[in-house]
């Protein structure tokens, strides 16, 4: 089953359960999918990786809007972001711990042969394909320099 007709049943369930936080979130997700069906250059069905994409920008736009509304005391704003970011998480791959992304980054390190940091980039690159959905691009830059530096 696709993501988008996994939404549609949970936009159904979520309307007969009155649950709005979460009719919120799923309609959010359907919006975003149907936008990237529609982009120029898309094909009639997105991949899974690219719906992963999707999801990965609504979590960042959650995030740093979250952030925003903290850092202006606007708790009830934030509290709409983390409801959101909470629904759309379920609908990603599960998260590598920090933990886990050091233990990959340096076996990454190790089979890429890279030796100082002006080869960050290769191994930043690499990772980020590979854990694409897994990890986020932020703390995997985070541990390479860490590693490297």
């Amino acid at each position: 089953m696709s993501l988008i007709n996994k939404i549609d049943q949970d936009i159904k369930q979520a309307m007969l359960a009155k649950d709005a936080d979460k009719l919120r979130g799923l309609r959010a997700i359907k919006s975003a999918l149907l936008l990237a069906k529609t982009e120029k250059g898309a094909s009639e069905d997105l991949s899974s990786e690219a719906e992963v994409k999707v999801l990965q920008k609504l979590v960042k736009q959650r995030k740093e809007s979250a952030e925003i509304y903290k850092t202006q005391n606007r708790d009830d704003l934030y509290q709409i972001e983390m409801d959101e970011l909470r629904v759309i998480e379920v609908y990603l791959p599960q998260q590598m711990t920090r933990f886990e992304i050091e233990g990959y980054i340096q076996e990454l390190i190790i089979r890429l042969g890279v030796t100082s940091i002006s080869e960050m980039g290769k191994v930043i690159g690499t990772a980020n394909k590979e854990l694409a959905g897994q990890a986020d691009g932020r703390t995997v830059s985070e541990v390479v320099k860490q590693l490297l530096g």
